[in-house]
């Protein structure tokens, strides 16, 4: 049943998170207002004990140097499952391998919660609080960090991260020789996934193609009984082979419909071309001028210069559909 496999996906989680607080800075300012310190906050991967034990278990007081302060620590603290998350778990998907562009299969990730606790040390009310103004209003109450949780296909996922509470503790009573501890703390929950293993075999034979729809009206007694059936197969909307066919003779504005090109003799009427990034359909032709249908396919409509490649798309790049990419759809009623 089990097989080894290790995506490093809660690893990646992990320091996804620290990298959200290792650039905070304080500021000290004088009584005219002018800053004479700017400080970037240390930020390290250690349970708030360490840090307090550090702070009061020191046999020698009159250190010059404890532990520097402000401070940050965060800790991974929690794991659950998220139900409310939950999707067919024999339902998959296919992607390409990164490595050697193969399709691979996998099976839906597994949702799974991970609690993170952050901590906040600092000397002074004035350091807290600029500490945790520059992180709160990222969090309404969540902020969404973009993972690649699985390297081998590529599969990025957004992992929003909620901000669950605060709590504060301020500790200033005791004698003399006590040190104050000025300690925030943070709870978090990132909202991750759990990816099983990728299947190693080429699984481009499982890949669907073509789609038929049948239609009854009536049942098996009725007389007469209608039938009707709709096939539908993708269709490439750029070229993947580049078939250059001819080029632009003269340029095209965004409003244009009427293009000239070089040679139209190998452009047939209803077929779709390709300039650029833009997708055309070519309604008619009058010798090298083409009428066209500008933006097909939901392409974006560019102005071309003079000399462009014209690309045309055949019934040979549907069969080279990349995973991924955009596609239209043929197809009519048997």
């Amino acid at each position: 049943m089990f097989e080894y496999f290790y995506h490093e996906i809660l690893r990646k989680t992990i320091i996804s998170f620290g990298t959200l607080f290792n650039n905070i800075t304080i500021q000290r300012v004088n009584d005219n207002g002018d800053i004479f310190s700017s400080l970037q906050v240390p930020l390290a991967y250690s349970p708030t004990q360490k840090f307090l034990a550090r702070l009061e278990q020191s046999p020698d007081l009159n250190k010059p140097v404890q532990i520097t302060l402000p401070r940050i620590s965060f800790e991974f603290i929690g794991l659950y499952y998220d139900s409310q998350r939950k999707v067919t778990t024999t339902q998959f998907f296919v992607s390409k391998d990164k490595n050697n562009n193969e399709l691979r299969r996998a099976y839906m990730p597994v949702p799974y919660n991970m609690d993170f606790e952050l901590s906040i040390f600092t000397k002074s009310n004035d350091d807290m609080l600029q500490i945790v103004e520059q992180i709160l209003p990222y969090f309404q109450p969540h902020f969404t960090l973009t993972v690649d949780l699985v390297d081998q296909i590529g599969e990025k996922r957004d992992v929003p991260v909620i901000l669950n509470s605060i709590s504060m503790d301020d500790t200033y009573e005791g004698t003399f020789d006590s040190r104050r501890a000025l300690i925030y703390t943070l709870k978090f929950t990132a909202k991750t996934y759990l990816f099983g293993p990728i299947s190693t075999q080429d699984v481009s034979k499982d890949i669907i193609k073509k789609v038929s729809i049948g239609f009854v009206a009536g049942d098996s007694t009725s007389t007469p009984r209608r039938e009707l059936s709709y096939s539908t197969e993708p269709v490439a909307t750029k070229s993947y082979t580049d078939n250059v066919v001819t080029t632009l003779s003269s340029n095209i504005e965004i409003s244009s419909i009427n293009i000239e090109v070089a040679d139209a003799s190998n452009i047939p009427v209803s077929s779709y071309i390709t300039i650029s990034e833009e997708t055309l359909f070519v309604k008619s032709k009058n010798q090298n001028t083409l009428t066209v249908d500008r933006g097909a396919y939901g392409t974006s409509i560019l102005e071309h210069v003079s000399g462009t490649n014209v690309l045309l798309i055949t019934s040979a790049d549907n069969a080279l559909i990349e995973p991924g990419d955009d596609f239209g759809f043929s197809g009519g009623f048997l």
